[in-house]
C-alpha cells in the first residue's frame, strides 16, 4: 500500500495544520506531502504551505506542484453547486 501523504484543511486550529506538515517531512520522513482544501479553506491552505515552508522548513521544502479545480455536485435543493479546490505538493530540496 502506497504512503498517503496529505493534510486535509478544515476547521481545526491552523497550528494543527502546519504541524502535521511538519511532522510528515522530519518525524515520518516524508519526501513530498500535499495540502487539499476546498472551497473557503482554500487561502487556509496556503498560509499553511507558506508558514510550513518559510518558517519551519526553512531551505529544506519547495512548493512542487499546485493544482486548482472545481467539482459540481447537487445541493439538498436540488440545485447544481460549483466548488473549487486546490493541492498544493510540497517537496524536500
Amino acid at each position: 500500500m502506497a504512503e498517503d501523504n496529505s493534510i486535509f484543511i478544515g476547521n481545526k486550529p491552523f497550528m494543527n495544520y502546519v504541524t502535521g506538515v511538519v511532522m510528515q517531512f522530519t518525524t515520518k520522513g516524508a519526501s513530498n506531502v500535499i495540502i487539499k482544501a476546498r472551497g473557503k479553506f482554500i487561502s487556509r491552505a496556503v498560509d499553511v504551505a507558506e508558514v510550513a515552508r518559510k518558517r519551519f522548513l526553512e531551505n529544506t521544502v519547495e512548493v512542487r506542484d499546485i493544482k486548482i479545480d472545481s467539482e459540481e455536485f447537487e445541493s439538498d435543493a436540488g440545485r447544481p453547486v460549483r466548488v473549487s479546490n486546490i493541492e498544493i505538493t510540497l517537496g524536500k530540496k
